[in-house]
């Protein structure tokens, strides 16, 4: 293991034009409870954001169903006017009902909404909420299936071509597959896709082999797991101290090092863990020390949780019935 990696290796260019450190901060969790409401600490979250400026960091994921909206306005509240090097990629088309639809007792559900003109009053929205006149990464934050993906990412194009997106992206719970990036591409110039990857949970493999091929961004959602992973104890915790790290830095520099194509979004409400995970950058681990991290990680068997689509759930549990 080797420090300080050419920062060349560090950035990449969104959409051929957007340049971006690859390691961003994911602001979701400056909310209240549930990712519900304002952040009790509306000093606090603008303490961090500032430091998150300050230590290089010129991308921040948020989306309009975080609060739903008070995400948006802390990011304004905390950093408008913007650094000219800042990049704002927000997200729409989920909807929420309260503070325990993520975080309730039964599975988190997600309830996509595409309808054209419901897109269109939700990036007005987040213009407004962010203070911007056009917002630098959008991103359909999930595929409704009961619209034709051609309507819902037609309505981003023609926002795009009015001047209020920069760059179209593309979300989905747990991620984008194959084939849904392939049909999107025809619609749409997709700049960036978000999906659920980290060490442990690699099942998308393949997507981010494509994107990175075609000069797609990658966005990996829980880049530190959920749950387990990156805990004192957890399946991390001793290899990671072979490498002098903590298992979040490792996590972390393991995402960078796995492909160019990632950009980072690790979220956190504490500037100590900020600048921790910032450190990653710091990092630089040889092709043979990942295949070592990857079999460790594999060997510990972590149960995997991934997000279902409400849809996908009531499916699944009607077929379990008959």
């Amino acid at each position: 293991m080797t420090l300080s990696p050419d920062p060349k290796e560090l950035t990449l260019t969104l959409g051929g034009t957007t340049r971006v450190h690859r390691i961003g901060y994911g602001a979701m969790h400056l909310t209240g409870p549930g990712m519900w409401g304002a952040y009790p600490d509306p000093q606090a979250a603008v303490k961090l954001l500032c430091r998150a400026v300050e230590l290089g960091v010129t991308f921040i994921d948020t989306a309009d169903s975080y609060g739903p909206g008070s995400n948006e306005r802390i990011i304004r509240r905390a950093l408008h006017p913007y650094p000219d090097d800042l990049v704002i990629g927000t997200k729409g088309g989920l909807l929420r009902s309260g503070p325990t639809d993520w975080t309730g007792p039964h599975d988190p559900y997600i309830v996509a909404c595409g309808r054209p003109e419901y897109l269109r009053q939700q990036v007005e929205l987040s213009l407004r909420n962010l203070g911007l006149e056009s917002i630098a990464l959008y991103q359909l934050h999930s595929i409704d299936p009961a619209i034709p993906l051609a309507e819902q990412l037609g309505e981003l194009v023609r926002l795009q071509e009015a001047g209020k997106i920069r760059h179209i992206g593309l979300s989905n719970q747990p991620g984008v597959t194959l084939d849904q990036l392939h049909q999107a591409g025809i619609h749409a110039e997709i700049a960036a896709i978000e999906g659920l990857y980290n060490v442990a949970d690699r099942t998308d493999q393949d997507v981010l082999d494509h994107a990175e091929k075609t000069g797609v961004a990658f966005i990996p959602f829980f880049p530190l797991g959920h749950g387990e992973l990156v805990a004192p104890h957890g399946p991390l915790a001793a290899i990671s101290r072979q490498f002098g790290l903590s298992p979040a830095r490792l996590a972390l520099a393991f995402l960078l090092h796995c492909s160019p194509a990632t950009v980072l979004i690790p979220g956190t409400t504490s500037i100590a863990h900020l600048e921790e995970n910032l450190a990653a950058a710091d990092v630089r681990l040889s092709a043979g020390e990942l295949a070592v991290i990857a079999d460790a990680v594999d060997r510990a068997g972590i149960p995997l949780w991934r997000p279902t689509p409400k849809h996908a759930r009531t499916h699944q549990m009607a077929k379990a019935a008959r």
